[in-house]
């Protein structure tokens, strides 16, 4: 049977983001003196480090040289995930502005499903934002109703790690730790704004904590 730290190391090598919110167990784990270290190790044997985001609430595993081989896996990593921004950003902003606040969604916050979709129909503006954010590739909604184009994109969202949906019984989801990683990979490509997306990929790869 694996231990907590086999478990906790398979995880990471999966590409998994680990934070309070999606792994509470694992990351107390890791935050607790010395098991990082352990993970470390093991991660090291296998050309991997323990990286983290968020100020080190989320922990996820990079390479730790970069060989030709690593940097095209990272290149086209951070080419997938720039393709990703546009629906993710503009899905972000749908939902900032339709909880009419001007607090963005961090890790733990809490999306009460059906108050957002009925805030949604209420309001023409938001349901045409749905549509268009629910139809981009990354989500590949086909449905004509609010309805379909809302579960869809929360569905997709929680199978790419963004969200959580803790109880099947509710409609309520909580934003994991993968979205602090994701406005770090926005605002790192906001500095680099000047260069083309090859060399921002170089760069994030030189950078080795990004991705």
């Amino acid at each position: 049977m694996m231990n907590e730290q086999g478990r906790i190391l398979e995880r990471l090598l999966s590409g998994d983001f680990i934070c309070q919110i999606s792994d509470e167990d694992a990351w107390r784990f890791l935050k607790t003196g010395g098991n990082a270290d352990k993970i470390e190790i093991q991660l090291n044997m296998l050309n991997r480090t323990l990286a983290s985001a968020a100020e080190g609430d989320v922990f996820f595993a990079a390479y730790q040289s970069l060989g030709d081989p690593e940097r095209k896996v990272l290149s086209t990593q951070f080419q997938e995930i720039s393709s990703h921004l546009v629906p993710l950003v503009e899905w972000l902003l749908l939902v900032q502005q339709a909880s009419g606040t001007d607090v963005p969604v961090t890790q733990g916050s809490p999306i009460r499903l059906t108050e957002l979709q009925s805030t949604i129909e209420d309001t023409p503006a938001f349901a045409e934002q749905l549509a268009k954010i629910s139809h981009y590739k990354l989500f590949g909604s086909t449905s004509v109703s609010t309805d379909g184009q809302i579960k869809q994109v929360f569905k997709r969202l929680t199978d790419l790690g963004y969200m959580l949906r803790p109880n099947q019984d509710k409609q309520i989801f909580i934003a994991t730790g993968k979205v602090e990683h994701l406005y770090e990979v926005i605002k790192f490509i906001d500095e680099t704004e000047s260069l083309s997306l090859a060399e921002q990929a170089d760069n994030a790869v030189q950078q080795g904590s990004l991705i």
